[in-house]
């Protein structure tokens, strides 16, 4: 720090030391500026804001003798030099053509001032007048401006109330459509199930008769017919919902855009017959700042426009939607009661075959138990030739034997012993000829017999068969659904 009066020579000819703990005693201090200022402090003397710096003078001072110098670290109290101050550097002077000058420049600022400030008395009464009527005219146009938003919002709703409306009633008629062919889908369940189980029931049909003959291609061909006309109905069922989906969210959207404009629509209502005696009016600063605005006009009217369209659009795809549903369960209920009927009919001729099958096999079995009765019969009686041919081949066994004892030449090849020997032949081969006809009769008794088991085998396979065809498949398909429950009104 240095003393007041010191040198820029001096600041700067002797670069300042490092700061030490050496400070001087406030007693010398005050001493040195001892009746030097009578009526201030140092302190304030040096912090006048009216002080122009162009009045200082650099005291001619040795730069030696400043206390923060090199050669001044070594003085005490009592070689501390006494601080001259210059009165010059404290009073400012002026001239009298100063003052003369400063009053005319007075007068003169004042008249200027005074002709402005009328001035501007007279173009702000006019302006008051302008921004008025401006301010009426804008409150104004800005009022017809809310009326004719107001009109336009209500026009709008009444556009999408009438669309709405429209839109319930269409979603109302594809949901009792929807529901009809859920009927008609779950209608089909019956037919399908009476076709499966008539085709499991003729799976046990015997023998033979497990033939695949008309009735079962046709049942065959009903189960696909059932199952395509099922296939068909889920698909329109599933476009159904998905159209009841897109006609909701459709409705959903106007209800929404509806909700907005009623909102809109009132509060533009009360900002249009709000006045300027009006009550609830208030300042909100910077709100004019704020633009909240997502949309203009154009984009405003278009949106609720593509809302409308839309609807439009998804009830018309709605309405042809029901169109081809009422076509399908027509369709279906055709072709599955025409496939019905044409298996019955494949039903009545089978089981007539088999019943005209069964009365012959019934016939030929009894006409083969009689035949069997005859065989037996001559089995019987070849069977007591056989035994009858016994005692006449002992007589002639006997007399060989007893003529084998003739003595000597008496042992003669005579007529006789011819005769005995070729009947004991004769006889022999009557017995075998008669036991070739016994076997052959015994065997024509088994095959008669296993005949009319075949016989009555397949008499059982044809009253099986009708039973199943006639009793249970046809009694099944007693309960197939009428047309209007196929096409889901019942």
């Amino acid at each position: 720090m240095e003393l007041v009066g010191s040198t820029l020579t001096a600041t700067y000819a002797h670069p300042r030391p490092t700061p030490t703990n050496f400070l001087p005693a406030i007693s010398t201090m005050a001493s040195s500026y001892k009746n030097r200022f009578p009526h201030y402090s140092l302190t304030h003397s040096l912090s006048l804001p009216w002080r122009p710096s162009t009045y200082y003078k650099v005291a001619a001072i040795t730069p030696t003798l400043a206390p923060f110098s090199k050669s001044s670290q070594g003085l005490t109290q009592s070689k501390m030099l006494p601080f001259v101050s210059n009165r010059t550097a404290l009073f400012t002077r002026y001239t009298p053509d100063d003052w003369y000058r400063s009053n005319l420049t007075n007068y003169k600022e004042s008249e200027t001032s005074r002709h402005s400030a009328e001035r501007l008395r007279v173009d702000t009464s006019r302006m008051i007048q302008d921004k008025d009527q401006q301010t009426r005219k804008t409150q104004t146009d800005t009022t017809k401006n809310l009326g004719e938003r107001v009109n336009d919002i209500v026009f709008w709703k009444s556009e999408l109330n009438h669309e709405i409306d429209e839109m319930i009633g269409e979603t109302n008629a594809l949901t009792d459509m929807k529901k009809r062919l859920e009927r008609a889908l779950a209608e089909t369940e019956g037919p399908l199930q009476v076709a499966q189980e008539c085709l499991l029931h003729r799976e046990k049909r015997m023998g033979i008769d497990l033939v695949h003959d008309d009735v079962e291609k046709q049942l065959l061909t009903e189960v696909d017919v059932i199952k395509s006309c099922q296939e068909r109905m889920k698909r329109h069922l599933d476009k159904a919902i998905a159209q009841l989906a897109s006609d909701r969210a459709a409705q959903h959207e106007l209800e929404k855009d509806l909700s907005d404009k009623q909102a809109a629509h009132r509060i533009d209502d009360k900002c249009h017959h709000l006045r300027n005696t009006s009550d609830g009016i208030s300042y909100y600063r910077g709100v004019e700042r704020v633009d909240a605005t997502i949309s203009v006009p154009e984009s405003w009217a278009k949106f609720t426009d593509d809302n409308i369209l839309r609807s439009q659009s998804e009830r018309a795809a709605s309405s042809k939607l029901r169109d081809d549903i009422e076509n399908l369960l027509v369709v279906t209920a055709n072709e599955m009661w025409n496939q019905f009927n044409r298996v019955n009919v494949a039903f009545t001729n089978r089981i007539s075959e088999t019943a005209d099958a069964k009365n012959k096999i019934q016939t030929h079995l009894a006409k083969t138990l009689q035949e069997i009765f005859q065989t037996e019969m001559t089995i019987a009686a070849i069977r007591k030739a056989i035994r009858d041919k016994g005692p006449p081949l002992k007589v002639a066994h006997t007399r060989l034997d007893e003529r084998t004892r003739r003595p000597n030449v008496e042992l003669c090849r005579d007529s006789t012993q011819l005769r005995l020997v070729n009947e004991v032949h004769e006889i022999d081969d009557t017995i075998q000829n008669l036991q070739q006809r016994l076997r052959d009769a015994e065997d024509t008794l088994q095959m008669l017999v296993h005949t009319k088991s075949n016989l009555e085998h397949d008499l059982a396979v044809k009253a099986n068969s009708l039973f199943i065809d006639q009793e249970k498949c046809m009694g099944m398909r007693k309960t197939f659904p009428n047309t209007l429950r196929l096409v889901g009104y019942a």
